[in-house]
Order: C-alpha cells, then sequence, then structure tokens
C-alpha cells in the first residue's frame, strides 16, 4: 500500500470523526492555485481548514510535528483565496495513527487539535 492511498484512508477516517462531531463537510482534496486543502468543513458556521496526517506509530515525533511554518502559510493564503468573507476560519489538525497487518489497516487513534495554528 502506497503513501497516498494510506493518506486517502487516513482522510476518510478524519470526514467519519468531523462528521460524527456534527460537523458537515463542505469539500476534499481543494486545489486552490497550487495549494492544496485536505477537508473544508463547515462548524456551525465557521469554515473550518483541517490538516490530516497519517502516521503508523509516533516514534519519529507525532503526525502534527509535521505541519512545518511553510505548509501553514501555504493553508493561509489558500483558505483566504477561497474563502467567504463573511464566515470565520479556523485551523484544524487531524492526526491519524493506523496500525497494519496481513495488508489491512485499522484505524488505531485519531486525535482533533483545534485552532492548531
Amino acid at each position: 500500500m502506497n503513501s497516498s492511498e494510506i493518506g486517502k484512508i487516513g482522510e476518510d477516517a478524519a470526514c467519519r470523526y468531523l462528521k460524527n462531531k456534527g460537523y458537515s463537510i463542505k469539500g476534499r482534496n481543494i486545489h486552490v492555485s497550487h495549494y492544496e486543502i485536505d477537508i473544508l468543513a463547515d462548524d456551525n458556521g465557521c469554515d473550518v481548514v483541517v490538516e490530516v496526517k497519517t502516521r503508523k506509530n509516533s516514534d519519529h515525533g507525532y503526525p502534527s510535528d509535521f505541519v512545518d511554518k511553510n505548509k501553514i502559510e501555504r493553508l493561509k493564503n489558500a483558505a483566504l483565496r477561497l474563502s467567504e468573507h463573511d464566515r470565520d476560519i479556523r485551523f484544524d489538525i487531524i492526526e491519524v495513527m493506523y496500525s497494519l497487518e496481513y495488508g489491512n489497516i485499522e484505524i488505531t487513534e485519531v486525535n482533533h487539535i483545534e485552532n492548531a495554528f
């Protein structure tokens, strides 16, 4: 299984998690110029830009540790280009941890960091 397939599985898990919390999903993998937003959701009238990081373990740091300053700036620029100016925007990170056994992925943890940056 390649990294893009694993990333999609992580995004699917993140969407399920958000829907269970009452969010509505406005879009996935939204391309704005040369930027990409993993998930755009609505949380009670607030646009939520969600960066999803999927990892097998935290041996090399937590998934959110891989959202660096450059990624944050790219996400902010994309959100500004995409946003409706009368709505608030929030930036969240969802960390998805998984295990892989016999070729099957099992989601082991979903951690939602609201107002991550």
